[in-house]
């Protein structure tokens, strides 16, 4: 009994020494890119840090290691490229797209960790205005994320691409405005389909039917142009729809526009004659397509008009936004007669 007593604290203890070994063979894995780090600043192969100055460092979606790596020793970051390249594929670190603030000459691994830092990592903010038609949205677009406005253009046409029918003719109405961060390196149909993903949420919010939506939007991109006032968005809205069912054309301004090539709401004797299936004063009903990038209140407004008669509406005063609504053309009449002699008084104003 001693001697087979004997044998098994033998093995007990060798299976112990095994244990131990794995155990100090795991921690050292682990920690291998940080003894490799320590080796590396012995041998002058990393900076010291913690570094000095400034310098913007853009991490992009899908950038590779080695990428990142290339970009922080020309920016001046690190030292060596194979030093801070090794730690990567050592650690295996996550890198979140954004743009990050980083010192020059950084100790490799403090780089390394300022990159996988997402609360550090900042991304430029891209406002797109309620009302834009799609042309002028492509160049605030083109400006804040580098992405030529040629690219823009050519989507512009083709809807199929973003899940839309492909029985629109265009994108226009159908882009959400609002504020979004792109990440960098997006490309045009990367960040257009964000914004079709946005107004489709819009969409589902207010449980628009699918065969309605076209009209819904066209409506609300005629009311965002026209209307100034949160209030009026509603009226506006009621009184397009008395006059479709009045059989009256709408006669917008902003929707003639639209058919030159405008982008007021403001127009000619020659673009009112202009024959296009933008021109409600030549065509009944809404227009072929939306003018404009409806926002949240206008598609509301055109769900929900408010309740009234009228016909007409004439803005009195263009700085304020102050509009008369009018159930017949004789108040309508009265109505532009201000708003001319307001227009008198501020020659110029467009």
């Amino acid at each position: 009994m001693k001697l087979m007593d004997k044998y098994a604290r033998r093995r007990i203890l060798a299976g112990f020494i095994v244990f131990v070994l794995l155990l100090g063979g795991a921690v050292a894995y682990a920690n291998k890119g940080l003894i490799r780090a320590a080796i590396e600043q012995l041998q002058g192969n990393d900076y010291p840090g913690p570094g000095s100055g400034k310098v913007q460092i853009t991490v992009k979606a899908g950038d590779s290691g080695e990428s990142i790596t290339n970009q922080l020793l020309k920016a001046g970051v690190i030292k060596n490229f194979r030093t801070t390249y090794q730690l990567i594929l050592d650690t295996n670190p996550t890198f979140y797209p954004g743009i990050f603030t980083l010192k020059l000459q950084m100790r490799s691994s403090e780089a390394i960790s300022a990159l996988t830092d997402q609360n550090s990592a900042s991304l430029k903010r891209t406002t797109i205005k309620e009302g834009l038609r799609a042309s002028v949205m492509f160049g605030v677009l083109a400006d804040s994320t580098g992405v030529p406005k040629s690219e823009f253009e050519a989507l512009f046409t083709k809807p199929a691409e973003f899940g839309l029918s492909p029985k629109l003719p265009n994108l226009e109405g159908y882009l959400f405005p609002a504020t979004y961060t792109f990440a960098p390196g997006s490309n045009a149909k990367q960040i257009l389909q964000t914004m079709i993903d946005r107004m489709q949420e819009e969409i589902d919010s207010f449980g628009i039917p699918a065969g309605k939506v076209h009209d819904v939007l066209t409506l609300a991109s005629v009311i965002q142009k026209e209307a100034r006032i949160k209030e009026d968005f509603y009226k506006v809205s009621r009184t397009f729809l008395n006059r479709i069912a009045a059989g009256m054309h709408l006669q917008s301004d902003a929707t003639v526009s639209y058919g030159v090539g405008g982008n007021t709401v403001s127009t000619s004797r020659a673009d009112r004659a202009n024959n296009n299936g933008y021109n409600t004063y030549l065509h009944a009903g809404l227009p072929v397509g939306p003018i404009s990038a409806p926002g949240s209140v206008a598609i509301d407004a055109a769900l929900h008009p408010a309740d009234g008669k009228w016909l007409y509406f004439c803005t009195i005063n263009l700085d304020t936004g102050e509009t008369v609504f009018s159930e017949t053309y004789a108040q309508h009449e009265k109505a532009v007669a201000l708003w001319q002699a307001w227009m008198k008084e501020h020659r110029g104003y467009e």
